[in-house]
């Protein structure tokens, strides 16, 4: 089964083709430029170079957020275009946990955070339980000092995300030496932990609606919060 994958939903504009759960090849893009202009053409440049046409995939995983609004209705777009077009099976993947599988295997609790803007993150924790990575939150979007409190009773904490850039400063302060930070390549999203989700969620027949399927924002925009402030609504 060759799964394609696909994140926008932060700065990171990333695609991947897996074939039976093992990556063929995959392209990350951390360049904070227009997504749109650079998943079609990212995604060309995959297939030719596994020797694929779009016609060879049998499934399209795809990050339903939290993150960025415009990136994800970008993804979500694109995905849904050509899950609808091959007639094939669509699965949407939140964000979080394909940024939480980059350190999946560590002890402790995994904590990836997404910059929310508005100084706060979108969030939730997660641990190892009998070799697989497990949920053990809702998905969440607060300030970085709520979640520290929620953190604050754990000794090993492992975090991850691009909400790392802004807000690391905060905790390492309150954490110290209980907190563990990978490498800037090893926090950020990637597409082949979409696809490989998405790969298990097709084997066992799996799918989502394609015209349902809806990004998860966790919280309303910026323009939905203003318009409520002055009592209209979109």
């Amino acid at each position: 089964m060759i799964v394609l994958g696909i994140d926008s939903s932060t700065q990171v504009n990333t695609i991947a083709l897996l074939q039976d759960g093992q990556l063929l090849c995959e392209a990350v893009l951390n360049t904070r430029k227009n997504h749109s202009q650079r998943l079609m053409p990212m995604m060309d440049i995959l297939l030719k170079e596994a020797g694929l046409t779009i016609e060879n995939v049998d499934g399209v995983a795809v990050s339903s957020g939290p993150g960025s609004f415009t990136g994800l209705r970008i993804g979500m777009t694109t995905a849904k275009a050509l899950a609808w077009s091959l007639n094939k099976p669509l699965v949407g993947i939140p964000s979080l946990d394909g940024v939480a599988f980059n350190a999946q295997g560590v002890t402790g609790i995994i904590c990836p955070i997404l910059n929310a803007r508005r100084s706060e993150v979108y969030t939730a924790l997660y641990k190892m339980d009998k070799g697989k990575l497990k949920r053990m939150s809702d998905y969440m979007a607060l300030e970085p000092v709520e979640l520290i409190k929620r953190l604050q009773n754990h000794n090993q904490i492992t975090l991850l995300g691009d909400g790392i850039e802004e807000f690391i400063s905060i905790f390492a302060e309150k954490l110290g030496d209980r907190l563990t930070v990978p490498s800037p390549a090893n926090r950020l999203p990637r597409a082949s932990h979409i696809a490989y989700l998405g790969w298990k969620r097709l084997l066992k027949g799996e799918a989502d609606d394609v015209i349902n399927l809806a990004p998860l924002y966790v919280r309303n925009s910026d323009a939905e919060i203003k318009l409520k402030s002055k009592g209209r609504s979109i």
